[in-house]
């Protein structure tokens, strides 16, 4: 079985028209600091809330939660998403426990509302997409 390092080694050598375990050593050590800075800790929280956008009703949920005027109650929410009650419920408690809505309670009601890094999250999509871009990728409904 070949080195891990094997072709990173074929590659410094290219660049610097030779290669030494010095050479490769260095570019290791460059390797693993763009690593560690690019995680900082934050690589499992980040992907916590990039899953739980990963669904069409969960994005759904979000997308609405961000446009409306103020928090909204499961009764209001449930109606515009294609899914049954318990799913709604399952959903909400999945981007609340992501950190992208909050929730309280007002007497027998539950209320829930955008957090700010769903708000930043949703406008940051909004922006990339740009004008003329389709928000659906052809052929998607094929």
């Amino acid at each position: 079985m070949a080195s891990s390092t094997e072709r990173l080694e074929r590659l410094v050598a290219d660049e610097l028209g030779d290669c030494c375990d010095a050479d490769l050593d260095d570019r290791l050590a460059e390797l693993r600091g763009l690593a560690d800075d690019a995680d900082a800790g934050t690589t499992a929280a980040d992907s916590r809330v990039l899953s739980a956008l990963g669904s069409d009703t969960r994005y759904t949920i979000v997308r609405l939660l961000h446009v409306s005027d103020g928090d909204r109650c499961v009764c209001e929410i449930a109606p515009l998403v294609d899914v049954s009650e318990s799913a709604v419920s399952h959903a909400l408690s999945e981007l609340t426990d992501a950190g992208l809505l909050t929730r309280r309670k007002d007497g027998k009601w539950r209320y829930y509302g955008t957090t700010a890094r769903a708000d930043a999250l949703v406008e940051a999509l909004d922006e990339t997409r740009g004008p003329g871009v389709d928000a659906e990728p052809e052929g998607a409904d094929e």
